[in-house]
Order: structure tokens, then C-alpha cells, then sequence
């Protein structure tokens, strides 16, 4: 057995937003050397940054309505890759912006920030791309390293460092776990292809344990990456901890990089098989768990960033029910075209919430508590209701995107027979209301002088109103929207 990749010219050539990305996030760093050590414009610094990520969306779009392969099947290029990788790139900028307006990020150490920022990216994109469980492992990895690094080098001095250890420590034995069930894969299956794996998987899921124990360690590295029950208790701290964009860049981009492999593996490998049925009932109890760790401990937080963390593991549990539904035969394209379609919404909303959080830290150890937000309506109507769009969207009330998002997975459950899932994310959908709206109130209902936002910071200002216009303009154009996401996931006709 052995794993050889051909090298073709035009592999790279489908590789270049990465390219692009690691090629502009050396452009500050190389500035600042030849400048003797002084910290470049950060405002430069961040255009940059936006440079790069603006010409790998220009690249990604432009593949749109193809599907291609590079590296001998390794990585392929669809319209799965493609929505995803948009929302990633779409994360990154924003994240980018937040960050050169916020203190804990806009240090004299920005060309760094930007330069992991970006590498982050590159990784992700990476992930999105997968076809193969070693280019996944090489690009999660890209990824991880960069956000511990990033998590460490903020400008915050109480919680980061905890954070970016304990992500690190926990990150690392959850990459180890996932290392050994690609290494049990590859030493039964013969190969780390998902192509290849899915045409041996019907007779090795039932002849060969090793084979399915392999399995078990890949679902539960990922389990980690995406906050699944009961491997999410890093969350709440890491998410805390973290400087705020770079929080948000965490809770979208990595997460919606790390769900496409997830669904990539659940579709084409070897959980497709009829042996595979008591590992799926497995992963539908971890879902349901999900939703009610995420949101009963969501409930009893009184910072709005923990709140925000636990309300994004009841979210992947919301997320894993679509994987579950693209499991099942007969009902791939319905789970799977939920799940893209929720993910693109999850990182709409949850990027622009952290964003208004950013804006309300008046320092690099500021902390916001519901409390805080008393009185906002009144110092910034314009935040305050896009700050109310987002969490109402959250929470899933129609018209906003979040609501559409819900209903097509419930949707696709409900067809595929999962009634129960579809009842119990239903539930969840409901406790999560009641946290979602404790910020509301205190920031209409309440007039007592609270936390302000820095008036000054005209382009996260900017960024946030976009993604709150967004939230609702796709929730009211849902259908179409849903159905592009149909046609390309189907593929050139």
C-alpha cells in the first residue's frame, strides 16, 4: 500500500486562493522586516489582508459551476467547496476589519495577526476542499496552529493565554485521536481517498473492526473541532479567552470548513453502508445532546460571549441533524443542501453578533455582560437593532435567515423519517428564544447607563450593518437562495 500524488500545473492553478492568501499574508510581515521591526499603518496592514481575501473570492466565484479534481481526486472543487469557501473568505474579511477596530487585536503585533488571520483561512479552505483524509489532516492542522497562536499573541492578559493553552492541549489529543482513525482507515481500506473508501466500506464495516474503530476516532477528533456533546466543554473558555474577531472567526470559519468534511465523510464513506446503522444512532443522540448542553447551559450565562459560545454548540447540534439526514440514502441531496444552506446563515449571524461585541469593548480586558447592554437602543439605535435582527435570527423567527435555515433541516428530517430529531431541534429552537431575548429586553426595556459603543470605528460599524442587512435580505429570499444551493450541489448539467 502506498498513497503518490501526480503533479500537474494545473492543480496549482485550482489551488490559488490559497496561494493567494499565504502570498498577501506575508506582504506585512516583509514590511515590517525591511522597516527595521516597526509595526506598519495598521490600517495598510489590514488593506492587505482584505486584498488577498477579496482576489481568492474573485478566484472561487469564478470556479462556480464546475466541478474539478486536483492531486489525483484528493482535493475536488464543487459547488459544496465553492458556497463554503465564499463564507470562509466572507468570515475572514469581516474578522479582518473587526480587528484592526478592536484593542486587543490592533497591537504591535497586527502584521502577525493578519498574518495568521490569513493562513487560518488558507487552511480552512483547505479542509472545505478535502477528498482525501491526509490533505484534511494537513489543512485542520494549518488551521488549528494558526488559532492557537493567535488566540495567544492577544493584547487581553487574563484569559487569553489560559484559552490558547487549553485549546492547544485539548486540540492537540483531539488531533491525535483523529491521526490514529485516519492511520486505521488507511491500514485496513488501503487508501485515505473518501472515493475509495466508500467502494470497500459495505464489506469492511462488517468484516473488520479496526476499520470501525477507525471510523469512531474520525468522528470524534471532528466531534471536537465542531463543539459536539459531550466533546465541547473547551468552548465556552477558548471562545472567552479569545480576542473577540477572533473569536467569531473561530465560531464561522472553522466550524463551517470542519462541517463540509463531515458531510463529505457521512456521504461517500463507509456510513453509507447498511452495517453502518448503530454508529448513526450514536451520532443522533450526539446531536440531541448538543442541543440540550448547548442551550440549557446558554440559558444560566450572564456574559453575552459564553452565551454566544454555548448558543453555537446547540447550533452544531442543529448542524449535525442535516448530517444525519445526508447519511441516508435516498436523501442526500435534501441533508446536505440544509446544511450548506445553514452554515452560510450560521456565519452571517453569529459573525455580525460577535462584531457588536467587539464594538462595545472600550478595552483589551473588557468583558460584556447582558447587563451591560441596558439602555443601548437609546445611546445607539442603529446597534442596537442590528444587534436585535441578529439574535432574533438566532433564535430562528421568520423572516430572518435563521428561521429558514432551521426550517429546512427540520424539513429534510421530517422527510427522511427522523421525526424525533425534527421535534426535539424544534424544542431547542424554543429554550433558545428565552436567552436570546434577555439582551433584547435589557437593551429597549431598561434605560440605566450601560456599556457604549466606540463611535470611531466606522468600518466595523460598516461590517456589522452589513451582516444584518444580509440576515434579512436572504431570509427574504430564501427560496431562490435555497434553490441555487440545490444546483450547485447538484453539479453541471
Amino acid at each position: 500500500m502506498e498513497i503518490s500524488f501526480s503533479f500537474r500545473w494545473v492543480d496549482v492553478l485550482l489551488l490559488m486562493p490559497v496561494v493567494v492568501l499565504a502570498v498577501s499574508s506575508m506582504v506585512p510581515l516583509l514590511i515590517k522586516v525591511m522597516s527595521g521591526g516597526r509595526e506598519p499603518n495598521s490600517f495598510a496592514t489590514m488593506c492587505y489582508g482584505l486584498a488577498g481575501v477579496i482576489a481568492a473570492a474573485g478566484w472561487l466565484i469564478s470556479m462556480e459551476g464546475t466541478r474539478r479534481v486536483a492531486f489525483d481526486g484528493a482535493l475536488v472543487f464543487d459547488g459544496l467547496s465553492t458556497l463554503i469557501g465564499l463564507a470562509i473568505v466572507f468570515a475572514a474579511g469581516v474578522a479582518l476589519v473587526f480587528s484592526r477596530e478592536n484593542f486587543a487585536t490592533n497591537t504591535d503585533q497586527f502584521s502577525e495577526h493578519v498574518f495568521l488571520m490569513l493562513n487560518a483561512a488558507a487552511g480552512m479552505l483547505l479542509v472545505s476542499w478535502a477528498n482525501d483524509l491526509i490533505f484534511f489532516f494537513i489543512g485542520i492542522e494549518l488551521m488549528s496552529l494558526c488559532l492557537y497562536v493567535l488566540i495567544a499573541i492577544s493584547g487581553e492578559s487574563r484569559l487569553s493565554k489560559e484559552a490558547a493553552f487549553k485549546y492547544f492541549l485539548l486540540g492537540s489529543f483531539a488531533s491525535a485521536i483523529l491521526l490514529y482513525g485516519v492511520a486505521f482507515v488507511f491500514g485496513t481500506a488501503g487508501s485515505t481517498n473518501l472515493q475509495v473508501i466508500a467502494e470497500q466500506s459495505q464489506d469492511l464495516i462488517s468484516s473488520n473492526r479496526l476499520f470501525l474503530l477507525g471510523l469512531i476516532f474520525l468522528v470524534v477528533g471532528i466531534a471536537f473541532k465542531v463543539s459536539i456533546f459531550p466533546l465541547h466543554a473547551w468552548t465556552p473558555d477558548v471562545y472567552q479567552g479569545a480576542p473577540t474577531p477572533v473569536t467569531g472567526f473561530m465560531a464561522t470559519g472553522a466550524k463551517a470548513a470542519t462541517f463540509v468534511l463531515f458531510l463529505r465523510l457521512v456521504m461517500t464513506s463507509a456510513f453509507a453502508a447498511d452495517q453502518a446503522n448503530r454508529l448513526i444512532e450514536i451520532i443522533q443522540w450526539m446531536a440531541a445532546l448538543t442541543i440540550l448542553a448547548g442551550n440549557i447551559a446558554a440559558v444560566m450565562q450572564t456574559s453575552v460571549k459564553r452565551m454566544l459560545a454555548y448558543s453555537s454548540v446547540a447550533h452544531s447540534g442543529y448542524i449535525m441533524i442535516g448530517l444525519i439526514v445526508a447519511s441516508i440514502g435516498g436523501e442526500q441531496l435534501g441533508g446536505s443542501s440544509s446544511v450548506i444552506f445553514y452554515l452560510v446563515a450560521y456565519t452571517l449571524m453569529t459573525i455580525g453578533a460577535f462584531g457588536v461585541l467587539s464594538l462595545l469593548e472600550k478595552d483589551e480586558d473588557s468583558q460584556i455582560h447582558v447587563e451591560d447592554l441596558r439602555g443601548l437602543a437609546k445611546r445607539s439605535p442603529w446597534m442596537a437593532l442590528c444587534l436585535t435582527v441578529l439574535l432574533l435570527s438566532l433564535a430562528g423567527i421568520p423572516p430572518m435567515v435563521g428561521f429558514f435555515g432551521k426550517f429546512f433541516i427540520f424539513s429534510a428530517a421530517v422527510k427522511a423519517g427522523l421525526y424525533w430529531l425534527a421535534v426535539w431541534g424544534v424544542i431547542g429552537s424554543v429554550v433558545s428564544v428565552y436567552y436570546y431575548l434577555r439582551p433584547i429586553m435589557q437593551m429597549y426595556m431598561r434605560d440605566e447607563v450601560g456599556a457604549e459603543v466606540c463611535g470611531d470605528r466606522y468600518l466595523s460599524i460598516g461590517a456589522v450593518s452589513v451582516a444584518a442587512i444580509a440576515v434579512v435580505v436572504v431570509g427574504l429570499f430564501s427560496s431562490p437562495l435555497y434553490q441555487a444551493v440545490l444546483n450547485a450541489l447538484r453539479g453541471p448539467t
